[in-house]
């Protein structure tokens, strides 16, 4: 019979060499789609990607409308998601304890952060696209806006429950109304991890392509008008990945690399300013 120590000492090794099996696992694969995409992405990548319009078939080309669309798309919809979220984070963290509204709005939102993008895409479709009788960058950027709202609502109001209660309590004694607490205490006091959540919804909504196929759809030329189709980055890789030509196929790649590149970014600075809020607090 093997003793009690010995059989934990036999559970606790096979229980860890599993567990180092599965991560091996996983980046194997991991290293292999990163290592493919690198390699055929970097093989693409030149400065005709940055200087010149998605091309018909067999002729050169580069990505600047879709990359010009993706931006504009991305900025827009970060600038009308970050307030929306920032001040419903900020109620349910500051003003939410009492009542049925801040639970059930905080479970709306957990239901947002688990929806999948295309039903939001399609809600879009149906409310705004529908309506208007066509295709445009604005419903893109509303439907990238509905992605944003749920991360930075969930971020601050974490990050505003990690601000100590006794600095609430300290200006409250000074005679500081509510609503200059919450604005020159808390948000100061977690500003770095707010902004950590603005990040990682930016990072989110880069790489969308379901929600932009039913919303702004694409446009092969070059346009800065909101209200008609507009070329991005997620859509352009889709369809040129799926395509028959080589040459489409080299820019899906280079794009695809683009949007790795540009969110690993931003998961670097958003993990960043997280560890330094943290250690700031």
């Amino acid at each position: 019979m093997l003793s009690i120590y010995n059989r934990r000492r036999i559970v606790n090794a096979f229980n860890l060499t599993a567990s180092m099996l599965t991560m091996a696992f996983g980046l194997f694969w991991l290293i292999w789609i990163l290592s493919t995409l690198f390699i055929k992405g970097f093989d693409s990548l030149d400065l005709d990607l940055f200087r010149k319009m998605t091309p018909p078939p067999g002729s050169d080309g580069g990505l600047l409308n879709a990359i010009f669309g993706s931006a504009m798309m991305g900025i827009f919809g970060t600038l009308i998601g970050t307030p929306i979220g920032i001040l419903a984070g900020t109620y349910l963290a500051e003003f939410g304890q009492r009542g049925w509204l801040a639970p059930t709005t905080r479970f709306i939102n957990d239901i947002l952060l688990s929806a999948p993008s295309i039903v939001i895409g399609l809600f879009i479709y149906e409310m705004y696209v529908t309506k208007v009788g066509h295709f445009s960058g604005w419903a893109g950027t509303l439907a990238l806006a509905l992605l944003v709202i749920p991360v930075v609502v969930r971020t601050t109001e974490d990050m505003l429950r990690l601000v100590p209660n006794s600095l609430r309590e300290a200006a409250a004694a000074l005679g500081a109304p509510q609503w200059k607490v919450v604005m020159l205490i808390t948000w100061r006091a977690s500003k770095a991890g707010m902004m950590t959540g603005v990040l990682l919804a930016v990072a989110r909504i880069s790489g969308e392509t379901a929600p932009l196929l039913f919303t702004a759809l694409n446009n092969q030329f070059w346009s800065s008008d909101m209200n008609s189709p507009m070329a991005n980055l997620p859509v352009v890789i889709f369809q040129f990945a799926m395509s028959p030509f080589e040459d489409w196929q080299k820019l899906a790649w280079a794009g695809a690399l683009l949007l790795t590149i540009s969110v690993l970014g931003l998961n670097i600075i958003a993990r960043f300013m997280f560890k330094q809020s943290k250690t700031s607090q």
